[in-house]
């Protein structure tokens, strides 16, 4: 059986199709007997309001559109609730898509939401999407960068300082008498990983005496960070890292399975200190709890949704760049020899 429609309504109703549109929008302009009778028509045919056509018809949804890198990490999962508080409190809600770390599915995602007429669009990019939001903006949806600042100031954006973040955690391993260091990450394309990578190396051409190893992975998960754990284990001693920068926690608890295996010779930090970035909670739980660099995840999303309301409500104000200091946070990972 086909859905009642409005006009079902009016005519069991006995009213026109703008009086049943009263009743459901302007109710304050009929009388109590014609809202009566539309509802009681409404009951008997199990009518349906269609919200989502109504907010199209208007130029908007009442829904904000966020696409993370990776929803398994529990970062992103901590950004998009901060985001969800702050919509929830202005009546909208948040629609979340993954990209995962794939530029085709970024591409989709963000054709959705403009088709669908979101009120705003978050995203934490994989590449370069400027020419993609600005298409956006065209159409009169505002986007604002979530964990990536804007290089060129077009677009608002909430961020980390993620060089200072890969500064700091390198600082810190040398610190605790470590020299010989092996930065876990990639693909290197992504900004975040570029930018930990690059305060990596400033804080090693600050120390004479220590080097820097890249290996690059091909994702920000657990699995890979094994991987990359396993072919360390696997060379000789001499020639092992005295220390690890993880791009971030999951590949550190990658890394941290491999080398705690159970036929492996090494300790973690006895042998080798270890520190991850984000200090997702599962990394305070850890065999051995990880050393991180905090991002304020909750806050990022809230900050992010609050700068979007802004711009939507005056689309001529200038973008907006919100950079969040990052924070060291010392576990048993990465306590060294000093």
């Amino acid at each position: 059986m086909a859905a009642a429609s409005v006009r079902d309504v009016a005519q069991r109703a006995g009213v026109s199709v703008g009086t049943v549109s009263n009743v459901l929008n302007r109710p304050d302009k009929v009388t109590a007997e014609t809202v009566a009778r539309v509802m009681g028509a409404i009951d008997d045919l199990g009518f349906i309001r269609n919200d989502a056509a109504r907010q199209l018809r208007a130029g908007h949804s009442k829904t904000i559109g966020l696409v993370v890198l990776d929803v398994r990490n529990p970062f992103f999962t901590d950004v998009a609730r901060g985001a969800e508080d702050e919509a929830a409190s202005a009546g909208l809600t948040v629609i979340l898509g993954n990209s995962d770390e794939n530029s085709d599915r970024e591409a989709a995602y963000l054709d959705l939401f403009e088709e669908q007429r979101v009120h705003g669009v978050l995203i934490s990019p994989y590449g370069d999407i400027t020419a993609r939001l600005e298409r956006l903006r065209q159409r009169g949806i505002q986007a604002v960068l979530v964990d990536r600042s804007s290089g060129d100031a077009a677009f608002s954006s909430v961020s980390v300082d993620d060089l200072a973040g890969g500064r700091l955690a390198v600082e810190h391993l040398i610190a605790q008498g470590r020299s010989r260091i092996a930065f876990i990450g990639g693909p290197i394309q992504i900004r975040q990983v570029e930018d930990r990578l690059a305060g990596a190396r400033t804080a090693v051409a600050a120390h004479p005496g220590t080097e820097l190893e890249t290996i690059e992975i091909e994702a920000l998960s657990v699995l890979a960070g094994r991987a990359a754990g396993i072919e360390i284990a696997q060379r000789a001693p001499d020639d092992r890292p005295d220390a690890v920068f993880a791009a971030n926690d999951l590949v550190a608890m990658g890394v941290l399975q491999a080398l705690m295996m159970r036929d492996s010779d090494i300790r973690v930090p006895r042998d080798i200190s270890l520190i991850g970035y984000d200090d997702i909670d599962f990394a305070s739980a850890a065999v051995v709890p990880l050393s991180s660099i905090r991002q304020p995840s909750a806050l990022i999303g809230h900050t992010a949704v609050e700068i979007l309301l802004e711009q939507t409500a005056d689309p001529t104000a200038s973008p907006r760049q919100v950079v969040f200091e990052p924070e060291l946070v010392v576990r048993e990972s990465s306590r060294g020899l000093a």
